[in-house]
């Protein structure tokens, strides 16, 4: 789930024929991308999804010249364990991984302008297990539409099913934000900055809707990109489980390998 962000670096494959190095063509891009690494905390529009404890994350992609493009990424979880919503009736701990698989189009408008469409489906994997009283299936899906303008992105996306974060009710939840990625060429670094708010449509007594802020620093150390984030909420106490606050203020750090 919307959480850091994974840096996919293109890898190069071609063919060349028996000439001068300097006269070879350029290695053509392989459409099929892969990257790996962890965090010391999984953190998803706020929320923490592992308790504030480590996770090993990793996904591929494939995208196309056309701009179509899919995907699949991983995660280690333990939030929907950890806030009590599998019954204990079934006797297991439920579902200890999200696999997230998605698929959308990329292109520009105008110089400068990008747009981004897609869906993504949030799986959530491991024994099965039965929703407590209270809690739904966490499984989930998203359809989602960005504009980027320079180093601006404005992004929505909007619930396509009856449940969201294990929120029962809750159709046309959805979730505004705003990041800025500003590059710092001398340091090669980027600097983030996010907004956001998640809203569920849950009725006027809604006491889940909260906003999500982050500050963020990344750089890239020949494949290897590190990065430290700040991330802070204003959520109620419905988020409190186990006298653990999901949305507390937290830093997490971050490495993470192309491949």
């Amino acid at each position: 789930m919307f959480k850091t962000k994974l840096l996919v670096i293109a890898l190069g494959a071609a063919f060349a024929m028996p000439v001068l190095a300097e006269d070879a063509p350029a290695a053509a891009p392989s459409p099929v991308t892969g990257n790996v690494g962890i965090v010391s905390d999984y953190i998803y529009r706020g929320l923490t999804q592992t308790s504030h404890a480590p996770a090993i994350q990793g996904g591929f992609d494939y995208a196309h010249a056309s701009g179509f493009y899919a995907g699949v990424w991983g995660s280690n979880v333990s939030w929907i364990a950890d806030s009590g919503a599998v019954s204990v009736a079934t006797g297991n701990y439920g579902p200890t991984m999200e696999l997230d698989t998605y698929f959308g189009f990329k292109g520009t408008v105008m110089a400068d302008v990008a747009y981004d469409v897609g869906a993504v489906r949030y799986n959530y994997l491991g024994s099965g297990y039965t929703p407590a009283a209270g809690f739904a299936n966490a499984d989930t899906a998203e359809a989602y539409v960005g504009v980027t303008y320079s180093i601006v992105t404005l992004k929505y996306s909007y619930g396509l099913l009856d449940r969201f974060l294990t929120t029962p009710n809750a159709g046309g939840t959805g979730y505004a934000d705003l990041t800025v990625n500003y590059p710092v060429e001398s340091l090669g670094a980027t600097v983030i900055a996010h907004a956001g708010r998640q809203h569920f449509n849950i009725g006027p007594t809604d006491t889940f809707s909260y906003s999500d802020y982050k500050l963020a620093v990344t750089k890239d150390f020949g494949g290897y990109v590190a990065g430290l984030a700040y991330t802070n909420t204003n959520v109620s106490p419905s988020w409190t489980y186990g006298n653990q606050n999901w949305g507390k203020a937290a830093v997490a750090v971050t490495l993470t390998h192309a491949m």
